[in-house]
């Protein structure tokens, strides 16, 4: 029985017609097909690769999510092997016919007229002129009567065109192998975690069997490759066993050796190749340097193994030119040594400690509120606010005195940064870090006096590039990562962009000022003793810090060619155990900056106008010696003096104001501290809560031998709105006594025996449920 079928349209049209329509087909064909180097010079990889600098890879990443694609690999970087495995496959004439197997075509019409299933006709030529020109590609109900005449002209085109060898190059580079994979580079790289140059005979067999059948299942695809590998070596006993053939296909087919991105940069990669300049773009250069880069990655991961067993995994550097502001370094994380290696600690949001002092002290400077030799109290401070006390202690929770703001800056003492936010105001000090481009989320009046020590969150670059600005004088300027392509000779302009401007973020007197205070070791030691690693044998300046429960540690620091920002602590938070500034990130970053001036020398700046140099001494302490040694000191004109000596307690003005007492008084309330706000124990009976009540000499009285049994503690209680104030109770004696506190706000009063007022705190008892009658106190 035959079957019937409908004629094809071209079956109708005369011999002439037909002829002219595959004249024209031909004609057409010929016209569009590209050149060779049209279609190596078009090829776009999936990933584009991250440069440096100096022209290195530093970074793979990829960039198209429909398809992975390699390189265009040459053909003589193939192995021979898939070469000859493709060309047995899939075309054994290739090196014979003009474009079209006519031999091959002649035994498929015979075959398919007796209804045999014979090998297909379509050459390799045939099929990269389907993968060139999409009108001859094949659809799911496979090709057309015109489909398949314009691939057979444009083979025997394309042939006539172009070389064998670089029609096999160009199919090599364009064939759909698996899923995803297109071309010999991805599929190397992929199912065998390597080069197509290094491919051995059972891998060329597979890759050659995936070419006719893509998206078959293993056990097809390992006995197609069986077949190939003996048409290839059939004396050899191993190429018959294809069960081994078909394990070892199914393993390879479940393979993804080729990672989405590797490299020495994935968070700049991701950031630079996200910007609209680098779409498209096989290759972008960064302003990164590939030397420093691999150096700071090795650093990091050698601090961060060396802390194993102290709860810390994660970190970040950055590495500037002071000069242009372009990034030298960028490292994001600590790569397989964190669980959050995605996460940018670059640009992340966290609390900067103790590195945010220096642009405090500096706008104190540039204000003539301190000079570098100012004397500052570091003792214990009891600062009221609109939310209770406020008390700052030092990271080693030791106080040293009387100390010049040179100690307290570089020993990074905590209560004499908090005792200078105060004379600058909070709110001004936030105007002055957004002035130096550190994105705060929140007001200065929100984080209170807790901001001289770090509370607010800051990303690693920006707070780099703030310290930038203290290298260079208080001008600030964008950092840069993406290289610029050089300018033609005469398209560059005679001024600089306005977008590149400088900005005059910090006094430039009182920047100079702070770098040498940063780079003075003596007056770190201190804190950090003579030998710190933060001292480096050329002129650096650099400050440590370390944010509330040790979940942060920083260094950043500048020379005079470079600013370096170190990072070290845990992208989910959590709290290092005993890691400080100097064991944290200062090895990191000593080693970062040892690193950039092996070769390059680093002095110290030059002092700008308005700063002189005067020699100064200070005064003696309570045992009569000095509170420091004499030295030579920079000042702001006009703020100099030669003799530093106390000249007051340095308690904010809003704390000393309240207590309207003398500042001869012999005697002070050391407890409670003003401003002390008290929360009665509900489950403790109100009659036996106490709050213990203590006086001290002053430091005046400190020598002197005084009597505490003249002394009388008295409370006046505040009274309602437009009633009169309550008269004075005493309820104890002498310097130590205990008090039944009761809800309200309240004056306490020390006082002789004449009832003279010598010291007075406000205080403030929280509490319900106290009947006043049974909390009458004496």
């Amino acid at each position: 029985m035959i079957e019937s079928r409908r004629p094809s349209p071209f079956m109708r049209l005369p011999r002439a017609a037909l002829a002219a329509a595959l004249l024209f087909a031909a004609a057409g064909a010929a016209q569009a097909l590209p050149s060779f180097s049209e279609v190596r010079e078009g090829h776009r990889s999936s990933e584009t690769e991250l440069l440096s600098r100096e022209g290195e890879v530093l970074q793979r990443q990829r960039t198209d999510a429909s398809v992975r694609r390699g390189d265009w690999v040459a053909l003589a970087d193939i192995s021979p092997a898939l070469r000859t495995a493709l060309v047995v496959s899939e075309d054994k004439r290739f090196y014979e016919h003009s474009g079209v197997d006519w031999a091959a075509v002649s035994s498929a019409a015979w075959g398919n007229l007796w209804n045999q299933r014979t090998r297909g006709a379509s050459t390799i030529t045939m099929q990269l002129a389907g993968l060139l020109d999409g009108d001859w590609r094949q659809g799911p109900g496979g090709r057309s009567v015109v489909q398949k005449l314009g691939q057979t002209v444009s083979a025997q085109v394309l042939d006539r065109r172009w070389r064998k060898d670089q029609i096999l190059e160009a199919y090599l580079n364009l064939v759909p192998f698996r899923g995803e994979i297109v071309g010999i580079d991805a599929l190397s790289r992929t199912l065998f975690g390597k080069a197509a140059h290094g491919l051995d005979a059972r891998e060329a067999a597979i890759a050659a069997a995936l070419v006719r059948a893509p998206n078959a299942s293993p056990e097809r695809v390992g006995r197609r490759a069986c077949g190939v590998l003996q048409s290839l070596a059939p004396e050899d006993a191993a190429a018959r066993d294809c069960t081994a053939m078909e394990l070892l296909t199914a393993s390879v087919l479940l393979r993804r050796q080729w990672a989405a991105s590797e490299g020495q940069a994935p968070h700049l990669a991701r950031r630079l190749l996200a910007e609209p300049q680098s779409k498209g773009q096989a290759r972008v250069r960064s302003t990164l340097s590939a030397p420093v880069q691999r150096f700071a990655v090795q650093s990091l991961q050698q601090q961060l193994r060396e802390l194993q067993g102290r709860n810390v995994e994660d970190g970040a550097i950055v590495v500037l030119d002071n000069a242009t502001g372009e990034v030298l370094a960028w490292v994001g994380s600590s790569g397989e040594l964190s669980q959050a290696a995605e996460v940018d600690g670059v640009t992340a949001m966290r609390q900067p400690g103790s590195t945010l002092k220096p642009f405090l002290y500096a706008q104190a400077i540039a204000e003539r509120r301190l000079t570098a030799a100012s004397l500052i109290e570091d003792s214990s401070a009891h600062i009221p606010t609109q939310n209770g006390l406020y008390i700052p202690q030092n990271y080693d929770r030791r106080f040293k005195g009387w100390v010049s703001a040179r100690t307290a800056l570089a020993s990074s003492l905590n209560v004499p940064a908090v005792r200078t936010l105060v004379m600058v105001t909070p709110d001004a000090f936030f105007s002055q870090l957004q002035r130096l481009g550190l994105p705060l989320r929140e007001s200065g009046g929100y984080h209170g006096f807790s901001l001289a020590l770090g509370s607010a969150e800051v990303p690693l670059l920006q707070l780099t590039n703030a310290y930038r600005a203290l290298a260079n004088g208080g001008q600030l300027t964008p950092v840069r990562w993406a290289a610029a392509p050089a300018p033609a000779p005469a398209a560059v302009p005679k001024t600089q962009a306005k977008a590149g401007a400088a900005v005059q973020a910090i006094d430039a007197r009182a920047a100079f000022i702070v770098g040498d205070i940063l780079s003075d070791p003596m007056a770190r030691a201190p804190t950090f003793g003579t030998d710190s690693v933060l001292a480096t044998r050329f002129w650096s300046a650099v400050k440590t810090g370390t944010s509330k429960d040790m979940r942060d540690n920083w260094a950043v620091g500048w020379s005079q060619r470079y600013t370096v920002g170190v990072w070290v602590g845990n992208a989910r938070g959590e709290a290092m155990h005993s890691v400080s500034g100097t064991s944290g990130a200062a090895p990191v970053w000593a080693a970062v900056m040892g690193f950039l001036h092996a070769r390059t020398p680093s002095r110290a700046p030059k002092a700008p106008a308005g700063v002189l140099q005067q020699a100064v001494r200070f005064g003696p302490d309570s045992s009569g010696l000095p509170l420091e040694s004499a030295r030579s000191e920079w000042f702001v004109a006009g703020t100099q003096q030669s003799l530093f000596a106390m000249a007051g307690s340095g308690l904010p003005a809003a704390s000393a104001s309240t207590r309207g007492t003398s500042a001869a008084s012999p005697v002070r309330i050391a407890r409670p501290a003003n401003g002390t706000i008290l929360a009665l124990d509900p489950d403790i009976p109100p009659d036996r809560q106490r709050v213990q009540l203590s006086a001290r000499p002053s430091g005046t009285a400190a020598t002197q031998e005084w009597q505490d049994a003249s002394l009388r503690w008295r409370m006046v209680s505040a009274a309602p709105p437009g009633a009169a104030e309550p008269a004075p109770k005493e309820i104890g004696r002498g310097a130590a006594a205990a008090w039944m506190p009761w809800p309200g706000r309240h004056r306490l009063e020390l006082v002789d025996a004449k009832g003279q007022v010598l010291d007075s705190v406000q205080v403030e008892v929280r509490g319900a449920g106290v009947v006043a009658s049974r909390a009458g106190g004496r």
